[in-house]
């Protein structure tokens, strides 16, 4: 029996695994929410047409025209979430989903009622028996959530045949409701297993191509991004802010001396060094948002973005303190005992140049001018503005 609850319950795909997929297909609940609303908003305005031109009954119509309005505003409130659902990339809340489900779903069994009971007292029903198992081919949720909206709509048209058919009648149709009843869950559970497992299956590649993703756009030793992400990244900043009024800010960042450093203390302790700095920027990224990449051997570049030029000082500080703050001993190094760094940065206005590779050649320039003024420290130019030198504290 417990085996048989687990396997009802989905659970034997993993506890983990059913709940991000369970995510997944909540969210294309709404989507489906939306395609069933906009059947139901047809068919109920055609409904309504049909009493008013061949019977002449404003009420019938008027019921019809209700239940169409009342499918509209379930529209307009799934696509709604829809919307957040885009914007937040997640979705927070599920019970949403379930009362837009819950909403749609009355709305499909009070117009199965309304058609096969209340407007066709004398003869058998078709229209609900047929709404009963099409409409749950819309949702795949929980089977215990499935079932209470089988069992709901099954109990409420029993109720309303029994009171209003005679008895020769309501008995076929009980009989209909409830063999319904019985295909609308086996074909949901069946239908849900399937999604779960094409769920679970385009979870698993997923997680897959971002861990090989990962593996090739991050530097294995100090964990920041490499050359080839940064190159990417570079571009795709440029060409997403492109008509900013924004700052793109470029920083190439080289620590001093650090061939002497690899002979004097060795390889190892030369990794050892890398990974550090690549701990500060990692820090960086972290505190200030300033994308960091390793692009050499002990070269690192840094991007970002600046509603004011004059800001960039505060990251080009920030980078210096965090340096500084690790004290790497360094013997051999001609200006300082610590281990220290020579930056060169390049401010453009976006929108200016959409070529990175100059850009970076601009701000490898400005390095180059850092190291020439005596290094630790960092050179700032930019287009139509003053070069200036920004020294450690």
């Amino acid at each position: 029996m417990k085996k048989l609850f687990t396997i009802w319950r989905y659970y034997s795909l993993g506890y983990e695994q059913y709940h991000e997929c369970m995510e997944r297909i909540h969210k294309n609940n709404l989507y489906n929410l939306r395609v069933g609303n906009v059947l139901a908003i047809v068919l109920a305005a055609l409904f309504s047409g049909f009493p008013l031109l061949v019977n002449h009954n404003i009420q019938e119509a008027a019921a019809y025209l209700v239940i169409s309005l009342f499918s509209l505003l379930l529209f307009i409130i799934a696509n709604r979430n829809i919307k957040l659902i885009n914007q937040q990339k997640r979705l927070e809340n599920k019970r949403k989903v379930c009362i837009l489900i819950i909403l749609f779903f009355i709305n499909v069994v009070f117009f199965g009622i309304f058609t096969g009971v209340l407007m066709n007292r004398d003869n058998y029903t078709v229209t609900f028996m047929t709404l009963l198992v099409c409409s749950l081919f819309l949702f795949y949720s929980s089977p215990v959530f499935n079932l209470c909206l089988i069992a709901s709509a099954t109990a409420v048209f029993i109720t309303f045949t029994v009171l209003l058919k005679e008895p020769g009648i309501y008995i076929v149709d009980i009989y209909n409701v409830i063999f319904s009843a019985l295909i609308s869950l086996f074909i949901c559970w069946r239908i849900t297993m399937l999604r779960l497992v094409s769920e679970l299956n385009a979870w698993k590649m997923e997680e897959e191509r971002n861990k090989y993703l990962d593996q090739s756009t991050i530097d294995e030793l100090t964990k920041l991004r490499n050359r080839r992400d940064f190159e990417q990244t570079f571009q795709r900043y440029l060409t997403n802010y492109r008509t900013s009024d924004d700052y793109l800010c470029v920083a190439i960042a080289d620590i001093d001396f650090f061939k002497h450093y690899n002979d004097f203390y060795g390889h190892p302790k030369g990794d050892d060094c890398l990974r550090a700095i690549g701990g500060a920027l990692i820090r960086l990224n972290k505190t200030m948002g300033v994308y960091c990449a390793r692009v050499g051997g002990e070269e690192f570049a840094l991007l970002w973005f600046e509603k004011d030029a004059s800001h960039v000082d505060a990251v080009i500080s920030r980078v210096t303190k965090l340096i500084k703050t690790l004290k790497i001993p360094h013997e051999k190094s001609n200006i300082n005992e610590f281990v220290t760094m020579s930056i060169g940065v390049y401010i453009e206005r976006c929108g200016v140049s959409n070529n990175y590779e100059e850009l970076y050649d601009l701000a490898d320039k400005a390095l180059y001018s850092a190291k020439g003024n005596g290094r630790n420290c960092a050179i700032v130019r930019g287009r139509n503005m003053s070069q200036y030198q920004i020294k450690p504290e």
